[in-house]
């Protein structure tokens, strides 16, 4: 069942549920009974833990004082209406329990018409209510909310899509159309519970890199999302206006030069679970706005954040499946440790044939014609390296890898390799197919930098939008002097994509960029 409207609706728009509806507000006004209280309703169990004081209680239920008085709210969603009593189900924030409500029940607490005139005719599926009695097992061993009480916390003026299932088997869906499920969050995770464990599996796995962090001594701190000059990435930004200081900010596109100045600051290690804005195209792996974790930590290398990543990583899989090892598609990925590491020349020659190490613009335009691929005449050797990596390397990488030690065109804030020329001391992890970390041992030559900011100057007066703006406050910062420093970028998204075995991007973000309606 798909909703009939996705935007607010007038009396005359309204389909035939919604009027009922709408009428049932009416009716309970009219009997004094506010549908939208403001008095506070407090709980004293939720779903769960009713069930475990059941559950405790043993074969002592009958009578049992610790299964009395229990209050618990939540939206109603089935009930089966049998005469003079009914069963019901009532869903809350961390499960749902069944509830059965009698006339007899009711009356004998002084509410004469509460089961056949209000619940039974006012009440729909949807409803937010407050219920308050005792516990039973019924006789199947369900445990089950005998109601006393029950209260209107919130009349749902809109019928909730209905999902239908046969012996524990969905064999309807309740929202299936993903545009409708991405524009109204909010109904997705009411009616698909495995919605909202996705949400749950992305929130814990935040939780545990946070432990990890907090746990080695690194401070959590905020840096800004509005900038002067964008910074840290090769990419596009959003741009808006300052209207008190005339003058234009940019959308952040990543938050690494700000991190590196707390460095220059004195702090030992710093990170950020950062919002950023990159002004590109949207597919099943990107959206305009998105989540990293940057942290970068004084007087180490890019060696001992490959041994820190595959620590936090695997301690990730298994705070969220129990092991090292899950499924995703048609994969079993492992996260358990060690990972390979491979040059990232190396890897192109290993799954191209070619042979690419020392070869210039010229000869990389020929290896790249042979092996189908069309680049850009512009192109310059980072961007034809980069191209034959993605068309025939990234793809074939499904158990993570530390893909390393890249050539310096692709690295503009990268250390130089202390052992080989040419190339910088970088890795990326590579699993399932995508790059879900970027790391380096960060560049604090503040005259090689300035070179290399200025190599990017170059490639954008050539046509190249997303190559880095040079940024005079942090090159003065570098000049104050930067410790040896190893940086890191982890993809939050796409690593939740990873780990809960989603397809999309849009399946693990709460509310992904969509088209207006209409």
């Amino acid at each position: 069942m798909e909703l009939p409207h996705t935007n607010s609706t007038s009396p005359e728009q309204l389909n035939d549920q919604e009027q009922v509806r709408r009428k049932e507000l009416q009716a309970l006004r009219e009997r004094g009974i506010d549908p939208y209280p403001s008095k506070a309703f407090p709980v004293t169990h939720s779903t769960v833990e009713a069930r475990q004081a059941v559950d405790a209680a043993g074969e002592e239920v009958a009578d049992n004082p610790a299964l009395k008085g229990v209050r618990l709210a939540g939206r109603l969603m089935s009930r089966r209406i049998m005469g003079k009593a009914s069963f019901a189900e009532v869903m809350d924030h961390a499960g749902r329990l069944q509830v059965y409500i009698s006339k007899d029940s009711l009356a004998q607490l002084g509410d004469e018409e509460g089961y056949e005139e209000v619940f039974k005719k006012l009440t729909s599926l949807g409803d937010i209510i407050g219920v308050e009695g005792y516990l039973f097992r019924t006789r199947t061993g369900e445990p089950t909310l005998h109601v006393e009480r029950f209260t209107f916390l919130a009349k749902s003026l809109r019928p909730l899509p209905v999902r239908k299932e046969k012996e524990g088997v969905v064999y309807e869906e309740a929202l299936s159309d993903p545009e409708l499920r991405y524009r109204m969050r909010y109904v997705d995770l009411l009616v698909n519970p495995e919605v909202r464990e996705t949400f749950l599996k992305r929130s814990r796995l935040i939780q545990t890199l946070r432990e990890r962090m907090n746990a080695a001594g690194y401070l959590e701190v905020e840096t800004p999302i509005l900038q002067p000059i964008y910074g840290g990435a090769l990419a596009r930004p959003f741009t808006t206006h300052h209207n008190a200081l005339d003058m234009k900010l940019y959308l952040r596109i990543a938050n690494e030069l700000y991190l590196k100045r707390l460095i220059v600051g004195g702090f030992q290690g710093v990170y950020e679970f950062a919002k950023d804005f990159r002004n590109e195209g949207m597919s099943r792996f990107h959206n305009p706005e998105f989540t990293m974790l940057e942290l970068y930590v004084a007087y180490r290398d890019y060696q001992w954040m490959m041994d820190f990543v595959e620590e936090s990583l695997e301690a990730v899989a298994v705070a969220l499946h129990g092991q090292s090892s899950f499924p995703c598609g048609e994969h079993t990925i492992s996260f358990a440790r060690p990972w390979r590491r491979l040059p990232f020349l190396q890897a192109i020659e290993e799954f191209t044939g070619e042979r690419v190490t020392g070869l210039e613009i010229p000869e990389l335009f020929a290896v790249c014609k042979r092996l189908g691929l069309n680049p850009d005449p512009k192109s310059n050797k980072g961007n034809l390296l980069d191209e034959l990596f993605g068309a025939f390397v990234e793809p074939k990488l499904i158990q993570p890898t530390f893909v390393m030690d890249y050539p310096v065109e692709m690295s503009p804030l990268a250390k130089k390799h202390r052992d080989q020329p040419g190339l910088v001391e970088r890795f990326e992890v590579i699993c399932n197919g995508k790059e879900i970390a970027n790391a380096y041992s960060e560049l604090n030559d503040p005259i090689d930098q300035r070179e290399r900011f200025e190599a990017q100057l170059a490639l954008r007066a050539g046509g190249d939008e997303e190559a880095m703006v040079l940024d005079e406050d942090f090159l003065r910062a570098l000049e104050f002097g930067m410790p040896p420093t190893a940086g890191l970028g982890i993809g939050i998204d796409r690593l939740t994509m990873l780990l809960t075995n989603q397809p999309s991007i849009q399946e693990v973000i709460f509310f992904p960029q969509m088209r207006a309606e209409g």
